[in-house]
């Protein structure tokens, strides 16, 4: 078996400055040296566009090792602003979106900690425009593959625009901003074949993350059930990043922020997530038009972590490593607002494709932290805005508008739609008593002393990258374990080179041993590979954490979900009645399935329209089903493959099947034995009850899992 070499064991690096040392973090396995020399030999000489070779491909320029990141990193700017271009006018990430518009109410005022409106004056409600997005896909992806969701609100606040830029994971994979063109090139379509699309299960992703140790958490919450989400409206957003609140007094609070959905967390399974895609490219675009349409608002919570500098020096890892989280046990959830979204938007392109959100859009009361990721994006966004749409003046989109009023002096540039009046377009002046000045309560940093010797400099604090993967993978139900094998198992299995494949579990040995033991047995490795040495610093076993997990942070309910009922001719009215007034007050969608569109004729005579045609309404579009038919009508769909699929695949994705006596023969005939979330159709109760979560027991009767 073919294993790579270790490039041995280093000691933490705490500063390179154009030394022989390189970079530290991705450090001991992979940051351009020893172990890309092992692996393909020798490599040209990494330069920038003008020539100048490139020391350190891995740090940003700080100040000092947790410090802020240095405007005259001109390697940093060059790079990102190479990658902000690359697509025109498509967004290089995050293309695949959909949005709509509601607003924020706040229910606890911050007052204590900041000075920003939003947070401190209680009922008032904020205008928003929410979007969600994959990562990976481009605008003519679908909306169901295995990837990270963007959630990004911007707040049209009275002291300005506020834009809350994140993601449905609170960890991203990378730990310093000049390594994001590269991830995100990485698992990107590959250059030479341009495919796959919309996905990760490749080798260039695979190979980088194998050489980037500081993605293992990340990559634990990528393989879960969190990235293939059930709806949009069933999704967390973070933040990511920590920020920090600054009060009148011109004090700072440490602060990460949260949405949490009224709804509940839930997601799919892979063989459902698979199958969406084929059935409706448009699945979680359609949702969350139909809920909002039907007046089914989405709405979460908002909710914070607030901590002092002190709290954070105790806390077992860096709060400014984008790859680290803050559990809930530790510094617990306050919620303080929620966001309602109750509109869809009139035009497409106008409003979801054209808003332009921006990390550096905050408002007073509101402050940056150190952490390297940020830094690189408050750069990074604005420059990518610049280039997707064209102009500067891309504030000046209805969209993108302040809703407060706003003024200065900048002028012209493409695209200019407002008409500036009189000669004065500078600061200070005397010539116009009423042109904008600045004013003391403006936007002020929060004053901070920052020593040290600068540099391409990783913290010694940031070189623990397996703990908190650990922590996550050991957090979830024995379900959802299972799953991130599978899943697992499933993305390496389309890499072609076995040196990755063995390196990615020689990495999950540091996470845990037993999913490393499955995920080699699932790929029939014929020996277990080594585990990476030379970790920067010992794994540490950290308490598990139940607010990582999705099954057990569901709501009981089966609000907002859809419920289809299958019938054909001579199907028992009372029964379809008796099912859909109990679906339909336990706050679900419910929708007929015929095996003709305009619907079937009941055993009493009258006509039921059908919603939709059973050819093109397969079960995976909901989250249980009902089989209503007549013995005629049963004998009839068991010969039926898209009825026979019906009801296998809602068996198979684990979902609540309630059958009367003539859909015996389309059970019979798809090999479904009664369980628990089978039952008889004359009973909606136990129907509902069985429908109300996924029948996890069931899983290991129906597929191989690993």
């Amino acid at each position: 078996m073919a294993t790579r070499k270790s490039p041995g064991k280093q000691k933490p690096n705490t500063k390179s400055r154009d030394t022989k040392k390189s970079s530290t973090s991705v450090g001991e396995l992979g940051n351009g040296g020893e172990l890309h020399q092992t692996v393909a030999g020798k490599h040209a000489t990494l330069t920038t566009n003008q020539g100048t070779p490139i020391s350190d491909n891995q740090n940003s320029l700080r100040a000092h090792p947790r410090g802020p990141t240095l405007l005259e990193d001109f390697i940093l700017r060059e790079k990102i602003t190479h990658f902000d271009h690359e697509r025109i006018p498509e967004r290089i990430v995050h293309a695949r979106g959909s949005a709509a518009h509601g607003f924020f109410e706040l229910t606890k005022s911050l007052k204590k900690y900041t000075t920003a409106q939003v947070l401190t004056e209680v009922g008032v409600r904020t205008p928003v425009f929410t979007r969600f997005s994959t990562v990976a896909g481009g605008g003519g992806s679908v909306d169901t593959p295995r990837d990270v969701r963007g959630f990004s609100v911007k707040l049209y606040t009275q002291q300005g625009n506020w834009d809350l830029v994140g993601n449905n994971i609170p960890v991203f994979f990378i730990q310093d901003a000049i390594k994001f063109p590269d991830v995100v090139h990485a698992v990107k379509m590959e250059p030479d074949r341009g495919f796959p699309q919309a996905g990760s299960a490749h080798d260039t992703f695979w190979d980088f993350i194998s050489l980037t140790p500081e993605a293992m958490h990340m990559i634990m919450w990528a393989m879960s059930d969190r990235t293939i989400p059930r709806s949009l409206r069933m999704i967390e957003g973070f933040g990511v990043h920590s920020f920090r609140l600054i009060n009148a007094a011109g004090d700072s609070t440490f602060v990460k922020f949260h949405w949490r959905p009224k709804l509940g967390l839930q997601s799919t399974i892979w063989d459902e997530a698979v199958k969406l895609q084929c059935a409706d490219n448009d699945f979680h675009r359609r949702d969350l038009f139909d809920a909002i349409q039907s007046g089914n608002f989405p709405e979460w919570e908002f909710a914070v972590q607030l901590f002092t500098q002190a709290q954070a020096d105790k806390f077992p890892f860096d709060h400014l490593d984008p790859t680290k989280l803050i559990p809930e046990e530790l510094v617990p959830l306050t919620v303080i607002g929620r966001m309602v979204l109750d509109r869809w938007p009139d035009n497409f392109f106008a409003e979801t494709e054209q808003v332009a959100y921006c990390p550096s859009h905050i408002v007073p009361g509101i402050d940056f932290s150190n952490d390297p990721l940020l830094q690189g994006r408050l750069f990074s966004y604005l420059d990518t805005q610049l280039s997707r749409l064209g102009s500067p003046n891309f504030h000046q989109l209805p969209i993108n508008a302040p809703k407060c009023p706003f003024a200065n002096q900048q002028r012209d540039g493409h695209m200019q739609m407002e008409v500036p009046k009189g000669r004065v377009n500078y600061e200070p002046s005397t010539l116009d008593p009423n042109s904008a000045r600045e004013t003391p309560k403006g936007f002020r940093s929060m004053a901070i002393v920052e020593s040290g010797e600068r540099g391409r400099i990783r913290a010694e604090s940031f070189a623990d990258h397996y703990s908190q993967a650990r922590q996550f993978f050991r957090s979830q139900t024995k379900y959802e374990q299972t799953h991130m094998a599978g899943a697992l198992v499933f993305e390496l299995s389309k890499v072609e080179h076995p040196h990755i494949r063995e390196a990615i579990v020689g990495h999950l040995r540091h996470i845990d041993p037993s999913l490393a033991q499955r995920v080699a047995d699932g790929l029939g490795l014929k020996g277990m590979p080594d585990a990476p040495v030379g970790a920067i610093v010992p794994v540490k076993d950290q308490p598990p954490s139940p607010a990582l997990r999705v099954i057990g942070n569901g709501k009981d309910t089966l609000q907002g979900r859809a419920v289809g009922i299958l019938i054909a001719d001579g199907s028992d009215g009372a029964a379809i009645k008796a099912i859909r007034k109990a679906a339909t007050e336990a706050g679900a969608a419910v929708k007929i399935v015929a095996p003709k569109l305009g619907g079937a004729k009941l055993a009493d005579g009258s006509m039921l329209p059908a919603d939709g045609q059973l050819a093109g309404t397969p079960s995976v579009v909901f989250d249980a089903v009902a089989i209503v038919l007549s013995d005629a009508g049963g004998k009839m769909l068991a010969k039926e493959a898209a009825a026979v699929d019906f009801v296998r695949d809602a068996f198979g994705h684990l979902k609540a099947i309630a059958a009367d006596a003539g859909a015996q023969a389309v059970l019979k005939q798809a090999g479904i034995e009664k369980d628990a979330g089978v039952v008889d159709a004359k009973d909606p109760k136990a129907f509902i009850k069985a429908a109300k979560t996924r029948q996890w027991d069931r899983e290991a009767k129906v597929r191989t899992l690993p």
